[in-house]
């Protein structure tokens, strides 16, 4: 069964919202694709509709923080950050107030609206931010138990959502922890690092390497702010290489967060799978993700051929 993150996160918002009153939810005229049109139902009072004006949607949030609200602001993840870039910095950022900025529509799987709607730099943006905690869920069981945990931080928190469904990673006994990765498989020859809707296909990777005696750790990094160094630098030490994999540019995202924690710690080789400095363009999401080789496929391929080396 796959369901998108968008829709678990329509689904958790109104149940934080019958636990909290302190939530309020603030969308830019797209509720019903952000699925945030749930919350509005049944919380009416409690929902703003900035309408097609994502610098004012941030405005009020930022303002609705200060006054002890816990404010979700929600628009699709390219004007979220792009369009409202300088209110999230100096009225959200930099005074550390309590805003969640959940962007949906996130990556090239937006598909068919292509490549001016599909963000693909949205991480690079808010990673550069001070203050800015990044949380990129992988399924619907992650993105609930996510968005609940975002509401407990103090201080600006952006949540990565996507407009496709993506199969269930974890059951009902995970749990979220903020800042940890998770270890999804054990392995001693080379280190999968995936995050988001790139995990099912890490995990596929991973298991058609067995098959032909490449032992692959896979490890999901679902706060890509603060990251989890202790489990990157233990893989690198463990394993010979890092292969990274986001449907994100292959600049300033994953990739470049891993890069930066090993060049510090415990350099070694990493190779990033992402979309490399290009945007994206209209097609389906299974053709687009085939284009920009963000498949099984091409992770399987690039891990025997990085194995190759070490022989």
């Amino acid at each position: 069964m796959s369901i998108a993150t968008r829709e678990s996160y329509g689904k958790i918002l109104v149940q934080l919202g019958e636990e909290n009153k302190a939530i309020v939810v603030l969308d830019a005229d797209l509720s019903k694709s952000t699925k945030t049109a749930e919350f509005a139902k049944k919380f009416p009072k409690r929902f703003i509709n900035a309408g097609i004006a994502e610098q004012n949607l941030m405005g009020m949030a930022a303002g609705l923080a200060t006054t002890g609200k816990i404010p979700f602001a929600s628009t699709f993840a390219v004007f979220a950050t792009g369009r409202a870039f300088e209110v999230i910095r100096n009225s959200i950022c930099y005074p550390k107030l309590n805003v969640k900025i959940a962007a949906t529509h996130a990556g090239i799987t937006v598909g068919e609206d292509g490549g001016s709607h599909q963000s693909i730099e949205d991480l690079a943006i808010m990673r550069s931010l001070p203050n800015m905690s990044i949380i990129v869920p992988a399924d619907d069981i992650e993105t609930r138990q996510a968005v609940r945990a975002a509401t407990e931080i103090d201080g600006p928190v952006y949540i990565r959502l996507g407009r496709l469904g993506v199969p269930q990673i974890f059951d009902e006994n995970y749990q979220f922890t903020f800042g940890k990765g998770n270890l999804l498989k054990e392995g001693h020859d080379i280190t999968i690092i995936g995050m988001g809707m790139m995990i099912s296909r890490c995990m596929q990777a991973a298991e058609r390497l067995e098959k032909v005696g490449i032992h692959a750790r896979v490890i999901n990094i679902s706060t890509l702010k603060p990251i989890d160094e202790e489990i990157i630098i233990k893989a690198a030490k463990e394993t010979k290489c890092i292969i990274t994999v986001e449907e994100h540019s292959t600049i300033g995202g994953l990739g470049s967060a891993v890069c930066d924690v090993v060049s510090m710690s415990q350099p070694v080789k990493v190779i990033k799978i992402g979309v490399n400095d290009k945007f994206g363009e209209s097609g389906s999401p299974e053709e687009l993700l085939e284009k920009y080789g963000l498949t099984t496929e091409n992770i399987y391929h690039i891990a025997q051929e990085a194995m190759e080396d070490y022989a």
